[in-house]
């Protein structure tokens, strides 16, 4: 029997930013969260739903408890993935202990859904890198330096978090990165499509949304930086 449920995907809220002052994204998420419709089958966090997150045995960052609530009130009701980002890689078992969150532990994951080969992964591991940023991976993926991390006073570690992603926010000030089929992650998904049939490939990552036919089969979506209900794809 064919799957009438819906599936919902979201990415780069990067709740408990600079640039979300006052909370007016936090707070829309979390109402997003409770007005889910009984349909759907289950949702899909596609990574850097956190600005910055580390968990700690004994801290809950400030600024998230409403989405926290939420998220554990869904997970309640139907299955919710975690894919981590570059800035929320630092999610171990809090997710999954205290609010029934789903972790996934690969970079990217292969499913079936509704008929269709899913590809899903945040995105920022795949494709070709240069040097600094492989070595950015590297540090930031490293149980040592986890450890190191999580042994710091959280505002020490937060204070150094806040001013990293000011300085990617002056990077990029319009945003996001728009994707095309020049860029390395169309390739990606163009050289992996070329060994194995693959439907979507769903990504986050970039902040902008497209939506690209990939030559070796398939689509390739990026689904933008969600600020609202707008930004949540469906499958």
């Amino acid at each position: 029997m064919e799957d009438a449920g819906r599936y919902l995907f979201v990415a780069d809220l990067h709740l408990g930013a600079a640039s979300d002052p006052g909370g007016v994204r936090e707070r829309a998420f979390a109402d997003f969260l409770h007005s889910i419709p009984e349909d759907v089958r289950g949702l899909y966090l596609m990574g850097d739903i956190f600005d910055f997150w580390v968990d700690y045995r004994d801290v809950v960052p400030r600024g998230s408890v409403r989405v926290l609530a939420a998220l554990a009130d869904v997970a309640g009701k139907i299955p919710v993935w975690f894919f981590r980002g570059n800035h929320d890689w630092w999610v171990t078992d809090y997710f999954e202990k205290e609010l029934g969150v789903h972790i996934v532990e690969e970079p990217w994951k292969i499913i079936e859904l509704k008929g269709k080969t899913i590809f899903l992964g945040h995105g920022d591991t795949l494709g070709s890198h240069d040097a600094k940023s492989k070595l950015i991976f590297h540090v930031f993926r490293n149980k040592t330096c986890i450890a190191l991390l999580r042994a710091l006073p959280p505002r020490w570690v937060f204070a150094f978090a806040n001013r990293w992603s000011a300085h990617s926010r002056r990077r990029h000030p319009d945003g996001g990165t728009e994707v095309t089929r020049e860029t390395d992650i169309y390739r990606f998904a163009d050289s992996f499509g070329r060994t194995r049939k693959i439907d979507c490939y769903i990504f986050g990552h970039w902040h902008r949304k497209a939506c690209i036919p990939v030559e070796s089969g398939g689509e390739l979506r990026i689904l933008g930086a969600w600020t609202g209900p707008s930004d949540t794809f469906e499958l």
